[in-house]
């Protein structure tokens, strides 16, 4: 049994501005680096041995936090795009209240939450849970193997997709499933030769 801990990135600059964030690297703010801070507080007495990461400031900034609160800075870090947020194409930049007085909530609504919409120009969650979860499985899960346990400081969406998998979710359900930035959530990952998580 081996242990998978999954952090959201503290706050960034647009989610303080509720922008449409995407593949726009934006750093996180103070409260952000709190949360990060916290994140690590509570991850403060767990055994980490190796930490995955997004290509984006904003999962990278956490994530160096957090290794920095539980003294651990030197662990091995894998970065990959593979592990960044879904790409909100031409929404990117956009704030999101007035997006939905464009073009309606049920609509913004859509573009977020849906597993299978995508925003004009952007990937919908089932294109990101097709790159998320085929990298979980060949690079985060032989760790997991190995009885190693991982630290994954990545997005909403890109945790969004890794917990639909994990947790053999609906795309009903996914929609219903909110992740606050900076709060760990820990799985204990059977590593039996006969599971397939």
């Amino acid at each position: 049994m081996a242990k998978l801990f999954l952090v959201r990135h503290g706050q960034s600059q647009w989610n303080l501005e509720n922008r449409f964030t995407g593949w726009q690297d934006v750093d996180i703010t103070e409260i952000g680096k709190e949360e990060a801070k916290r994140a690590g507080r509570f991850l403060e007495k767990e055994q980490i041995d190796i930490a995955f990461t997004s290509k984006l400031i904003r999962a990278q900034h956490t994530l160096k936090i957090i290794l920095q609160t539980i003294k651990k800075p030197d662990i091995p870090v894998i970065i990959d795009e593979a592990l960044n947020e879904r790409a909100y194409g031409t929404l990117e930049g956009l704030n999101k209240a007035e997006t939905a007085k464009k073009y309606g909530d049920d609509q913004v609504q859509l573009w977020r939450r849906s597993f299978e919409t995508a925003p004009p120009g952007g990937e919908s969650l089932k294109d990101t849970y097709n790159r998320v979860i085929p990298y979980y499985q060949k690079f985060i899960l032989p760790q997991l193997q190995k009885n190693k346990n991982v630290l994954i400081a990545a997005h909403g969406n890109s945790l969004r997709a890794l917990i639909m998998y994990l947790d053999h979710l609906t795309p009903q359900e996914i929609l219903k499933t909110e992740i606050a930035t900076g709060q760990p959530i820990t799985y204990e990952i059977d590593t039996s030769p006969n599971e397939k998580n």
